[in-house]
Formats: structure tokens, sequence, C-alpha cells
């Protein structure tokens, strides 16, 4: 869970971002009694985002990379568009084309179909997180083709904005393993084009994936959906 900052704590991340090494008047730019500023600075000093030395208060590595993210100007933290895989697994069998799909089986957009998706881990690799995220949702191995990147927004139909996605897509293809077909997050579901086709509630259109997949160039793609619900 994101910290919560009050905004007296916000300000002193913000100080120390443009002077490093700051000592307590340099931090002080706001009109509250020192011991309820010291209140303040000890917080962030618990939380382990500001060191307290002889030459005054300085960012730790974990303040550097929480304060990086702060917006100088409102104050906030910016909220950032999440990144993750997906993965479209495809086999022929007997001159058919089959889709592995994912029934969505939790929150948001519970019982909804398309690719299998995971977000990347801190640290991760696209490639790693999408041979991790394969076989925990499938059981499955197979060879991994990096396809393009697609940008999804969600939008409910009142306005609201609900989710900014970057995909890493990758196509897998040789499959080798036991499938599982039902995981705590969803059911896995071989279909094909016209089953696919005959699917409400997916994330993409065939045409849409179909387009990804067959496509011999590296490509980027953005899509923005309105939708009834999340």
């Amino acid at each position: 869970m994101e910290l919560e900052l009050h905004e007296f704590q916000a300000s002193i991340l913000r100080e120390l971002l443009f002077k490093p090494h700051a000592r307590f008047r340099d931090l002080k730019k706001v009109d509250i009694t020192n011991d309820h500023f010291t209140f303040h600075v000890q917080r962030l000093v618990k939380e382990g985002l500001v060191i307290k030395d002889a030459s005054g208060y300085t960012l730790s590595d974990k303040g550097k990379e929480f304060a990086n993210r702060l917006d100088t100007f409102s104050l906030e933290i910016e909220k950032q568009a999440k990144v993750a895989v997906a993965l479209h697994a495809v086999r022929t069998t007997n001159g058919i084309t089959e889709y592995l799909i994912h029934q969505r089986l939790k929150e948001p957009f519970y019982g909804w179909f398309g690719s299998h998706t995971g977000k990347i881990k801190w640290g991760e690799t696209p490639l790693e997180a999408a041979k991790r995220e394969f076989m925990e949702e499938t059981g499955l191995e197979g060879k991994l083709e990096l396809k393009g990147i697609t940008n999804v927004k969600h939008i409910h139909k009142d306005g609201r904005f609900l989710e900014d996605k970057y995909f890493f897509v990758f196509k897998i293809e040789n499959l080798n393993g036991d499938l599982k077909e039902v995981v705590e997050e969803g059911k896995n579901i071989w279909m094909t084009e016209s089953e696919y086709r005959a699917t409400k509630n997916t994330f993409a259109t065939f045409d849409d994936m179909a387009k990804v997949l067959n496509s011999k160039k590296f490509g980027y793609v953005e899509y923005e959906w309105v939708v009834n619900s999340y």
C-alpha cells in the first residue's frame, strides 16, 4: 500500500530533492510550531525516507525513489500507468488454429475474456515476467516472441478514468506441459476464431488481437475502451 503523506511531510521531501543535507530550519517552510514540525520530520525518519546525521537531514535511497515520484508543484505522488505482459498462446490442431483464452474470475472485470496478463515485477525483464506468468497461470512453457507494445485505457461510461496499462505483447507457440484448466485467477479455454468472435465481454476484438500477433514488424498500438462496469 502506498504511504500516505501529510502535506507538510511532502514539502519536506520536496526541499530535500533540491537541497541534500539540509538543516532543520532549511526544511521548515510552513508556519507551524517547531514541535509540530518535528513530529512530521520524525515520521519520515521512522518510515526510512529521511536520514538524520551530523550534517543535517538527507534522503535515503528509499526516500529518493519515493520523492522522485512527487509532483513538485502539487506535492502529490504522481499516478503512473501500470506495466505488464500480455500472453497469447497459439496452437494448430488438424489444420485448425486455436487461441488460449483466459476467463478472468477476479475483480476488476470479473468474468471477462482475453489474453493472460500479469504485472512485471520490480527488477524483472518483460521476458522473465512473461515466462513466469505463463507457467503460473497455465502450467505450460513455449517459444515466446515479443510482437509489440499495447497501451490500453479503460474509461467508465460516466467519464471516470479507470485504468492505464502498457503491455509487452508476446506470442507463444511450440507449447509443452499439462494445461491447468482452472487456476485461482480464472479458467483457461482453447478457442477457435469463430468461438472467440462469438464471445461477449472480451478485452480485445479478434481482429485487434490477430493484427498484433500476425504482424511481421514490432508494433505499437493504443486502445481506448469505454466500459459500462469495472
